[in-house]
Order: structure tokens, then sequence, then C-alpha cells
């Protein structure tokens, strides 16, 4: 102690300036060090080296998820060429306007749909229920300019008119069952009607489609109805409970117009089956249409990792895995999740009820928001009905979102995950709605602790030079009472 004592009156305050400048100095480039490898690889360099080097060798055990096996190259891209950036997409599962949307809006007098959204869904039906040759129908010309209209009660006096022309207007009687009726047990009658209607038009196109290409348009323009009622009849069937009659009616559907996959009827199948726990279904359903020259959806990875799940998670608990390690199904459900999380990264908290659920727009965006909104609210109780599934989520999906490749301009999976998608769920999500943006990994400890040590050893310094016989005085008197 007296020997210390004596060290410590013979140093002057240039001794102290020149300490605190240069722990300064040397806190200062570990921060810098330490924000470039965040910024480059997502995870703090300390922390790393801490949990793979130093932490086994005090017999800690690594609990984390182990790191899932990268698809192929041709794999990864062929995804990056097939799928433009920012793309909306028709909702698969989209509610009825007049049954679900209006009777929400009355209900809480908020407007779950956005003007963009609709302004979307009136190109779909301009591109899918009209065609050239309207003008040789007089119901189709009323029927071309009511898809035009903005105001809903316009849009159906324009079907009554059309129906006065022509009953057997198909388009018609899909606009009341769509827009007027305010129950599906009514827009289902609606359906009924349109659908003995349009197959008694499509027959006709049928046989005159080859006799010029006008005719060639009539025909796609009256398949496309056709297919827009089968479709809409099996989702009404499906909200009515008749589950195995939509089942079947998908299915004769898909098997008749193999061509319109791009549709994506396949993820209404996906969410009749889970409801029917026909999970042997939905893994046949999965092998077919989870393939590399198809378009990825937040339905398909999940449902996959679902499956995957239901097969560990009843018996799968963290404490048990950290002890004796994963499983080899234990593994394949975890690279599941990892999958599913990199491809959207914002279902999890949905599923999980971290955040609360709006109505899904009519249209989504692949990866983004509204996406996962519209995932969540019908598949939820899918995950729900299947024990431990949520837990098994809530233990690995943090953990793997750390794996993804960090910033956004990378990719692992899939192709790098677009930068766009905020703005465009800002546009077909509600106002109300708060937007969920690609959710940003939190700076690790160290990066916090290096700011700060190199923040407070560049104030130490400012004081000892400004002060130094006080600072002196002070660092005597601290080194003594400790």
């Amino acid at each position: 102690l007296l020997t210390v004592t004596v060290f410590l009156s013979t140093l002057t305050p240039k001794f102290y300036f020149a300490l605190t400048v240069t722990s300064s100095f040397i806190s200062g480039l570990i921060f810098v060090f330490e924000w470039w490898h965040f910024r480059k690889y997502g995870t703090s360099f300390i922390e790393q080296v801490s949990v793979s080097h130093l932490r086994p060798l005090i017999g800690g055990a690594e609990n984390s998820p182990p790191a899932p096996a990268a698809f192929s190259a041709g794999e990864s891209e062929t995804s990056r060429q097939n799928m433009p950036e920012c793309k909306v997409w028709r909702n698969p599962l989209n509610l009825f306007r007049g049954a679900e949307y209006s009777r929400y809006m009355w209900v809480t007098g908020k407007e779950p749909l956005t003007y963009y959204d609709m302004n979307l869904s009136a190109q779909d039906h301009q591109n899918f229920f009209t065609c050239d040759t309207d003008a040789l129908r007089p119901s189709d010309t009323v029927m071309q300019k009511a898809w035009r209209e903005r105001n809903p009660q316009a849009r159906i006096k324009a079907a009554y008119q059309a129906l006065e022309l022509n009953n057997d207007c198909a388009t018609a009687y899909v606009l009341l069952a769509e827009e007027e009726a305010t129950t599906i047990a009514d827009a289902e009658k609606y359906f009924k009607q349109a659908l003995k209607a349009g197959e008694m038009i499509y027959r006709k196109s049928q046989n005159c489609h080859s006799q010029s290409p006008q005719h060639e348009a009539q025909l796609r323009r009256d398949t496309n109805v056709l297919v827009y009622v089968k479709r809409r009849l099996a989702m009404c069937a499906r909200k009515l409970g008749r589950i195995r009659e939509a089942v079947k009616m998908m299915r004769d559907l898909m098997k008749e117009f193999p061509l319109l996959s791009m549709l994506n009827i396949h993820e209404n199948l996906l969410e009749a089956l889970l409801e029917l726990q026909a999970y042997a279904d939905v893994q046949a359903v999965l092998a077919k249409y989870d393939d590399i020259s198809l378009p990825k959806s937040a339905a398909i990875c999940y449902t996959a990792a679902l499956l995957k799940a239901r097969a560990v998670s009843e018996r799968f608990s963290p404490e048990t895995a950290s002890k004796r390690g994963l499983s080899t199904a234990e593994i394949n459900a975890v690279e599941a999740i990892h999958r599913a999380v990199e491809f959207n990264p914002h279902v999890p908290k949905y599923l999980l009820e971290m955040k609360s659920l709006v109505l899904p727009p009519e249209h989504i965006l692949k990866r983004g928001d509204s996406e996962a909104v519209a995932y969540a609210f019908f598949h939820l109780q899918h995950w729900k009905r299947i024990e431990g599934a949520l837990n098994l989520l809530h233990c690995t999906w943090e953990g793997t979102f750390r794996m993804i490749p960090y910033p956004l301009e990378k990719g692992h999976l899939f192709y790098p995950y677009p930068s766009c998608t905020e703005t465009a769920d800002r546009e077909l999500l509600p106002t109300f709605h708060e937007v969920s943006v690609y959710p940003q990994k939190e700076l690790p400890f160290f990066i916090h602790f290096t700011a700060g040590l190199c923040s407070l050893s560049a104030m130490l310094a400012l004081l000892t030079h400004q002060f130094p016989e006080l600072t002196v005085i002070f660092a005597k008197a601290v080194s003594i009472v400790s």
C-alpha cells in the first residue's frame, strides 16, 4: 500500500491525460470495429468469440439452433430471376366486400380497404371480366362500365341494369355476390346463378373460339369468369362449414384448369385441408407446389414448417434440447422455421399474438407485412390446434432470425429481401394498422458498451485537460478508497 501511495504521488496530470486519451482512442477503435462487423455480419465479434470459443471452455452449453443447410445455388439464382421486386399479387383468400369487409365497417366505423387496394381490384376485374367483344352483347357493355365505377351503389345499380338486358349475365351476378350480398349464404346464391349462366356461355365460346381472334379472346374471358365463380363457390362452402365439399370443388377446379396455377388456388386448398386436419394430403399438395419454378409464399413456407413442427412440438422442451442436443426431427423443424422466417419475417409476431391482426387486404405483397397479415388471419387457428407448435416457434424464431444474412441486400435461402416492401405495404394496409417493417436486428450489448466506454474516456480526457489538479486529487482519492 505504501508503494502504491508513493507511485501515485509521483504521477503528474500529464500522465492522467495521456492515459485517458489512450483508453478513449482504444475503445473508439474497438467500437468502430464492432460496428463494422455488425453491419457486415449482423453479430457482435466479441459476443461471437465468447459464445463460440470461451463458453465451451468454461462448461457452457450452446442451445441456439443449428444453421440450416443452404439450398443449391441453382435454386437461389432461379428464385432471383423469377421473382421481380415488389410485385403485388391478388390475395388467394380475399374476403367478400359485402358480407365481410362492409360488415366490419358497419360495426367499427373503420374502412378496412385502402383506395389503392380497391383500385387494383378494379383493374383485376376489368382484365378478368371484359374483352374486346363486349360491344356485341349489351349486358357486357354495361358491365364494362360497371367495373370502372368507383361508387359501390353505382356498380350494383349497373349490375341490375345488365340483368334487365340479359338475365344470364354471369358477371352481373358476380358483382352482386361480391358487393350487395350481406351474408355468405346470400353470396353463394348469387354465385350459383353466376355458375349456371357462366357454364352456358363458356360452352358457346368453346364451340366458336377457333373462328377468329375475337372469339378466342371471348373464350379467355368466359374461362376467367367460370374459374372465378367456381373458386368463390368453394370459398363460400368453406366459410359455411362444408369443408369436404369445398376441398372437392377446389381439386376439381385445379384438375379442370391446370394451367391457371398462377391464381394460387392451391393455397385455398391447403387452408381447407388444414381445417380437416388431413396432414398427409397437405404434405402431398406441398410436394407438388413447393417447387423452385413457382414463386414461394408465406402459406407454403409456414405450412411446411408447421408440418415439421407437428412431428416434434408436443414433446419439445428447450431445457431438454439444450442438454441432449437436437434430434434429427427437431433439426428439420428448426430448419423449416428458419426458411419460413427468412422468407417472411413479419409472420411470427402475428402467430404469437405479439401484434394485432386486421382484416387482410385484397392484394398482398409477398414477403411483406400484408402477406403476413393475410397468412396469420387464416392460419393462426391451425397453429393453435397443434399442441406445442407455437411454443416451438416462440423458442426458435428469434434465434433463426439472428442467423438471417444481414443487411437486407444479402440472401441465404432466398433472394435478397426487397427494400421497397414498406412503402407498398403502407399503400395496401389501412391507416389504423401499424405497418410492420423488416424487423431490424437490435444492437448487441458490446456495441453499446464500447460506445459508452469511448464516450466516458473522452469525457475524462477533456476534464483532465481542463482541470488537471482536481483530476489528480480525485484519482488518488478513488484509488485509496478502492
